[in-house]
């Protein structure tokens, strides 16, 4: 059985009390045993990234450069061994896990250009005779340690999209990966271990929930970034204090197939969109509402190319459905499932369960109440609705309390501008599924989907504050 440290002060510790065993989603064998780090070593953590504050602001910004420039380096050269990891730990297909690692260092290159780049303004402030002479300027300067939580869907990418960002702006940082997948986030310790960042400047502490509450309501931290469900989020931001806070919470994604759609191109997005990963993305594909023209050959597409999709083994080359990441998950979404079904929805597809590997599901004719159209299902399953009116299917998108992002599907301008004025979400991704992301992009939501945005030069923004100077 593998061994990983947690990263206390920017140092590797094997030595805890307690230890917290990881074990391959797919097998459920156990494969590493992971050290825990309790409240004391939390409290040294945030302790230590105090003092690393004025050093890493005092960083030029071409070394935070070469930091972020070496954890790319590094990561390219252990390509193959995070992909295999993101297998065991979080039941991610393959193809999937090859995919969060090249966004990984798409994450990374973004930061180390963006490094250079954090500038300010010069304002004009004679704007009345009484300000005549004067002129100010502003520059952005860190805002101090930092508090991450990161989830465990995406374990390496989203620690990449707080951790880089951080980087970048001169911001010590703890940590806290998912305890269901934290050790892609530890090797990404390993790997900034090696670098010239100053003690203490980071700590990633895989720890029980209760200590973790030290990452929420300690004083001395300057931000949080959290990235997990609603419910969680919004009672941490009601515990936190004065500081920041920054939350990239849950989804129910819609997408809008209109009239003018080409079906045979929509199709497999959708499966994409719904399925990729088991579902398990805030930005699955989740609603699915088809204009009534295009209903009967949709879903007959749909159903088609969702019940020929691959499941069993994430190792497996040609497979597309791996495990969800743990029984209870599993077995929740299949409640909501069955629970759809007994209120009179047709399931079309899929909706048997087996361990944690359950079938991608579509259902028709689900409630508008019920738990599967309504809460975030953060698996295989989605549901289709049709519609008449354009304006009307952008209001039943509207009325969730989720608002992430959203597809359309539509070769009408007109249209697509006005799903961009009218849609409560994020962000509207035309002619796509709302499952897309690039990771240069201000990533969040509204109402109960966060508060703030991702994407390095927003989160960069969030980490730094805007220091005037006015000179006469």
């Amino acid at each position: 059985m593998k061994v990983f440290p947690y990263y206390l002060a920017n140092r590797a510790v094997t030595q805890s009390q307690a230890k917290l065993k990881i074990a391959d989603k797919y097998t459920n064998a156990i494969y590493a045993e992971v050290a825990l780090a309790d409240a004391q070593i939390i409290d040294r953590a945030i302790a230590a990234a105090l003092v690393a504050e004025k050093p890493m602001a005092e960083m030029a910004p071409y070394e935070r450069r070469a930091v972020l420039e070496h954890v790319l380096t590094r990561v390219n050269e252990r390509q193959a061994e995070l992909a295999d990891l993101l297998c065991i730990e979080a039941g991610k297909p393959i193809k999937d896990a090859r995919g969060e690692v090249t966004r990984l260092m798409d994450t990374f290159r973004i930061a180390m250009e963006e490094a250079t780049r954090i500038g300010g303004e010069v304002m004009p402030l004679d704007i009345t005779p009484r300000t005549k002479g004067y002129r100010g300027f502003t520059k952005r300067v860190p805002i101090g340690a930092c508090s991450f939580i990161s989830p465990f869907n995406f374990p390496l990418n989203l620690a990449a999209h707080k951790i880089a960002p951080a980087i970048a702006a001169g911001c010590p940082f703890v940590l806290k990966p998912a305890s269901l997948t934290p050790l892609g986030a530890l090797v990404l310790g390993e790997i900034l271990a090696e670098t010239a960042l100053p003690p203490g400047a980071f700590s990633i502490l895989p720890c029980p929930r209760d200590a973790a509450e030290l990452f929420v309501t300690d004083e001395r931290l300057k931000l949080l970034s959290f990235t997990g469900s609603a419910e969680v989020g919004w009672a941490m931001k009601a515990r936190a204090g004065k500081k920041k806070v920054t939350l990239e919470l849950g989804g129910n994604a819609a997408v809008i197939i209109d009239s003018d759609a080409d079906i045979d191109a929509v199709v497999p997005r959708i499966v994409f969109g719904a399925f990729y990963q088991s579902g398990q993305s805030c930005i699955s594909v989740q609603r699915i509402l088809v204009h009534e023209s295009l209903y009967e050959k949709l879903r007959s597409q749909l159903v088609a190319a969702t019940a020929s999709l691959k499941a069993g083994n994430p190792h497996d080359e040609t497979t597309f459905i791996g495990p969800m990441i743990s029984e209870t998950e599993a077995r929740r979404l299949k409640s909501w499932i069955d629970e759809a079904a007994a209120n009179g929805a047709r399931i079309l597809t899929g909706g048997q369960l087996v361990g944690t590997m359950l079938e991608p599901t579509l259902a028709e004719g689900v409630a508008p109440a019920d738990k599967l159209c309504a809460e975030e299902a953060f698996g295989p399953a989605a549901v289709l609705e049709t519609f008449s009116d354009f304006d009307e299917a952008l209001q039943r998108v509207n009325r969730g309390r989720y608002g992430l992002q959203a597809g359309i599907f539509t070769r009408d301008i007109h249209k697509a501008m006005r799903a961009w004025d009218t849609l409560e979400v994020g962000g509207v991704v035309i002619g796509d599924v709302p499952s897309f992301r690039v990771d240069n992009m201000p990533y969040g939501g509204v109402k109960d989907s966060g508060l703030g945005r991702e994407g390095i030069r927003s989160a960069i923004e969030d980490m730094t504050e805007v220091r005037l100077l006015v000179i006469k």
